[in-house]
């Protein structure tokens, strides 16, 4: 049975830093590319972050560049999203994501396997 639990989620103000974790099992991770999405109420799911199984190749959303960083772990099967510098606009449901294939993709429809989703709110 494959599971993707993210983690990390909370309530934090504008300026604060957060770090999401999702733990992959049922695969084998090392051979996955791995993505960050976000979906806010009314909105579609956009794409944040990628990294490839390579653990080299790295991809961020425009809005994001700069503030948050991929990065994975593959002894432990886990990929993280460290979020710096959040602000109330990054309030979203956020998301980790699984990828076959050879070519890692910021197309949410490309991947294969999607956790549950972890809350990040961003108020004063």
């Amino acid at each position: 049975q494959v599971q993707l639990v993210e983690s990390g989620g909370g309530l934090v103000q504008p300026g604060d830093s957060l770090r999401l974790s999702c733990i992959e099992s049922g695969l084998t991770f090392s051979g996955l590319h791995m993505g960050w999405f976000r979906q806010s109420p009314g909105k579609e799911r956009e794409f944040v972050a990628y990294i490839a199984r390579n653990s080299i190749n790295t991809g961020y959303a425009e809005s994001v560049k700069g503030r948050f960083t991929i990065s994975r772990d593959n002894a432990k099967n886990t990929v993280y999203l460290q979020m710096n510098d959040l602000q109330p606009e990054d309030t979203a449901v956020y998301y980790c994501a699984a990828q076959f294939g050879s070519v890692v993709s910021r197309a949410k429809n490309r991947y294969d396997y999607w956790g549950q989703g972890t809350q990040v709110t961003v108020s004063s």
